[in-house]
């Protein structure tokens, strides 16, 4: 029979997930007090939770979150990591930190928008810019044409303002001498 702790845990879990963009279970095996504590703080600066969970409690909450295909994850020490903002911020903070600590924690399975992610496509997914450099290269993809096009008939105005103004300065020339002068 569940326990309203329990009842109440499971109804935390089940919010977090249905709040977040990107969901992650680590096993945290081998790491210790104070390397846990500066992965959590690292986690915590790009506004990313890590919840250590229990396993039933977890797979629970993912089933009412409406969350399908992690049942056979919950296995051994879990972390759930979550982001309400960017998706992508704790797979590539927990890449990160894993290359500077023997490759732990270890990434079991992301979840984002309905898909799960196993091993080498977390690994792409880590490797991806921020949000805010990818929309910087979209922008500066679409911009790229028309500076061209701008340019490009900038280039043609100048060239015909130049042709108008030998014209003009030609005709100038011509004009002066054509003209009647007053000695003639």
């Amino acid at each position: 029979m569940p326990t309203a702790e329990k009842i109440a845990a499971v109804e935390d879990l089940v919010e977090v997930m249905s709040k977040s963009q990107g969901i992650y279970l680590t096993d945290f095996t081998g790491l210790d007090v104070p390397t846990f504590t500066e992965l959590r703080q690292k986690l915590r600066a790009e506004q990313v939770s890590y919840r250590v969970v229990k396993n039933r409690l977890a797979l629970r909450a993912a089933k009412e979150a409406g969350i399908e295909g992690l049942e056979g994850m919950f296995g051994g020490p879990t972390g759930l990591v979550s982001s309400e903002t960017d998706p992508m911020a704790p797979v590539r903070v927990l890449a990160d930190f894993a290359k500077d600590n023997n490759d732990l924690p270890v990434i079991k399975v992301g979840y984002l928008d309905g898909q799960v992610y196993l091993e080498e496509r977390l690994q792409a997914l880590a490797k991806l810019p921020p949000r805010e450099v990818l929309l910087g290269q979209v922008v500066g993809m679409i911009q790229a044409p028309i500076s061209g096009l701008v340019s490009c008939l900038n280039g043609i105005l100048q060239n015909l303002v130049l042709v108008l103004s030998a014209v003009a300065e030609k005709k100038g020339e011509g004009g002066s001498e054509d003209a009647p002068t007053e000695n003639s």
